[in-house]
C-alpha cells in the first residue's frame, strides 16, 4: 500500500509525458516506463550499501552539509519544476510552434529516458521506506513488483481521465510543480511532509470533480 501511495506522483508524471505521443504508441511507452520504474527500485534495493553512502555528507556549502541523496533530490526537483512549467506553458499556448513540438522528435525512447531519470528521484523515498520497514529483501522486492503491477493496471485509466479533462490535467501539473518544490526543499534540509501535499491534491481533486459534475448538470 505504501509503495502504491508513494508511486502516485510518478504515475501522474508518466501519464502527462505519455500524452505527448500518438495514441498508438502510448500504451507501449507507459508499460515500458513503469517496467523501468520497477527495475530502478529493485536495483536500488540490491544497492543498499550504495544507499548508505548516499546519506553521508559529500560536500559542505555555507556550513550546510549535502549528501548524495540531497544532490539527487535537488537535481530531480529542479528537473521536475522545469518540466512542469514547460508542460503548463505548452498546455496554455496550445499546439503550434511551442517547445512541445520539439519534444516529440525523440519519440518513445526520449520519453522513457526522461521517465528513467525522474524515477530515480521518486524511487529514493520508496526504497528508503521499504528498507526501514523490513529486513527481508524478497519481501521488499515483492512489494515493489505488486505495486508496479497495480500501477500498470490503473495507468491507462488515469492517463485517459487526465487527457479527457483539461482542468484535471492542469491540476496534475500543479501537483507535480508542488512535488518539485518539496524535493528541492528536502534537498536543502527543509522537510515538507508528503501527507500535506497529498491531502492538498486530494482536496483539490474532490473540488474539481464536484465542479465537473455541476458543469455536466448545467449542460
Amino acid at each position: 500500500m505504501l509503495e502504491i501511495i508513494l508511486g502516485i506522483d510518478n504515475l501522474i508524471f508518466i501519464a502527462i509525458l505519455i500524452g505527448q505521443l500518438p495514441p498508438a504508441q502510448q500504451r507501449r511507452a507507459r508499460l515500458l516506463g513503469l517496467a523501468l520504474a520497477m527495475l530502478t527500485r529493485i536495483a536500488l534495493l540490491f544497492g543498499v550499501v550504495l544507499l548508505t553512502h548516499l546519506v553521508t555528507p559529500w560536500l559542505t556549502i555555507g556550513g550546510v552539509a549535502f549528501s548524495g541523496r540531497d544532490l539527487v533530490l535537488l537535481g530531480g526537483g529542479l528537473f521536475l519544476l522545469i518540466k512542469s512549467v514547460m508542460e503548463i506553458h505548452g498546455t496554455l499556448e496550445g499546439p503550434g510552434k511551442t517547445p512541445g513540438t520539439a519534444r516529440l522528435r525523440g519519440g518513445v525512447a526520449a520519453l522513457v529516458v526522461q521517465i528513467a531519470l525522474i524515477d530515480i528521484v521518486f524511487s529514493l523515498d520508496s526504497v528508503f521506506t521499504a528498507v526501514g520497514l523490513v529486513k527481508e529483501l524478497p519481501v521488499m522486492v515483492a512489494a515493489i513488483v505488486v505495486a508496479i503491477l497495480v500501477m500498470m493496471w490503473v495507468s491507462g485509466a488515469v492517463a485517459a481521465f487526465i487527457e479527457r479533462h483539461p482542468t484535471v490535467k492542469m491540476l496534475a501539473l500543479a501537483f507535480l510543480l508542488l512535488i518539485g518544490v518539496a524535493l528541492v526543499a528536502q534537498g536543502l534540509h527543509f522537510e515538507i511532509p508528503k501527507g500535506y501535499l497529498y491531502f492538498a491534491m486530494a482536496f483539490s481533486l474532490v473540488v474539481e470533480l464536484i465542479n465537473a459534475r455541476l458543469r455536466s448538470r448545467q449542460r
